[in-house]
């Protein structure tokens, strides 16, 4: 098993499998302008394989897919039929902005993927072309819907609340969970990349959050599946459940089990600094091994991480 030196049990890895993304939402740019990665920089498919298939023998449980936009990478299901096939690894689930979904949903079920998360931050139509560069709001709501019907369970939206912005839509969107088994999950705006548009006075708490939420219904706590940092919760009566996670005012990383497969395979142990180690190098040079990374990446992996002191944009990172 990998456990850190801190006593955590590492057995969650995110991998992004593209830089590029056909959205430019807010919280992902960067203050630093940052050029696509050419081709040959990306991991192949079979390289990806070659890692899963390490660190599930050494107790990776979870792989969860991400850009990016990860459906952009061409012949993604693909990809997601060889890790699915993998011994020991239980849980495969992939990130995306959800405009690919409509055509994409039954393939990826078909294959074996297990859950999605679709990032969606507002119900409003001008709200959702300002936060991410498109007039496609409605494209992204059949996409939920086309995913509910093949078979997905659970569907989580993911929503970044930024006061200001979009905090007085918690409750329409909460609202998602009263007639549809969907997982909504708010979560406090970070500073990621350097982020430009990010400052204090634009974070709304979890605490906030709940208030509002309860303001409506009392939340009660449920099991969710996924093995994140989300605190899971449902109305009385609802067929979905409310999750709320608190990267800013409550330091998630005492709960951490995870690691993170970067654009351009670097392993990467904290999501909040910049050490990395090569496994591309690795991969096609041969040089040192696969297992001595990870256990590497072990060693390296903080207590916990220091907000806004990566440079790197979350498209490259993986979301």
């Amino acid at each position: 098993m990998l456990i850190d030196s801190y006593g955590r049990t590492i057995e969650y890895l995110r991998i992004s499998v593209t830089d590029r993304c056909n959205f430019k939402c807010i919280y992902c740019q960067s203050q630093r302008p940052w050029k696509q990665l050419p081709p040959k920089e990306i991991l192949s498919f079979e390289e990806i394989e070659e890692i899963v298939k390490v660190s599930s023998q050494l107790g990776v449980k979870r792989i969860r897919l991400t850009g990016g936009e990860p459906l952009l990478r061409k012949n993604i299901e693909i990809l997601v039929e060889k890790l699915a096939k993998i011994p020991g690894i239980e849980d495969l689930s992939l990130t995306t902005n959800g405009f690919f979904l409509e055509e994409k949903a039954l393939i990826l079920k078909k294959v074996g993927l297990k859950r999605i998360n679709i990032s969606l931050d507002t119900l409003e139509r001008e709200k959702f072309k300002k936060i991410t560069g498109k007039d496609e709001l409605n494209r992204i709501l059949r996409g939920i819907e086309v995913a509910l019907e093949v078979g997905f369970n659970p569907v989580k939206i993911n929503v970044v609340v930024i006061r200001g912005f979009n905090h007085e839509e918690i409750i329409d969107l909460a609202k998602l969970t009263l007639e549809k088994p969907l997982e909504v999950r708010f979560i406090e705006f970070m500073p990621l990349g350097k982020n430009s548009l990010w400052n204090e006075s634009k974070v709304f708490y979890v605490t906030e959050i709940r208030k509002i939420l309860e303001s409506f219904k009392k939340l009660e706590p449920v099991f969710s599946v996924g093995g994140g940092p989300a605190k899971s919760y449902k109305w009385k009566g609802s067929l979905g459940k409310i999750g709320l996670i608190s990267p800013i005012s409550e330091h998630i990383c005492r709960y951490c089990n995870r690691m993170r497969i970067t654009a351009d395979g670097k392993l990467r142990p904290c999501l909040f600094h910049d050490f990395e180690i090569d496994l591309k190098a690795i991969l096609r040079k041969r040089k040192g091994s696969l297992r001595e990374a990870f256990k590497l990446a072990l060693k390296m992996k903080p207590e916990k991480g220091e907000q806004n002191s990566t440079i790197k944009p979350m498209k490259l990172i993986g979301g």
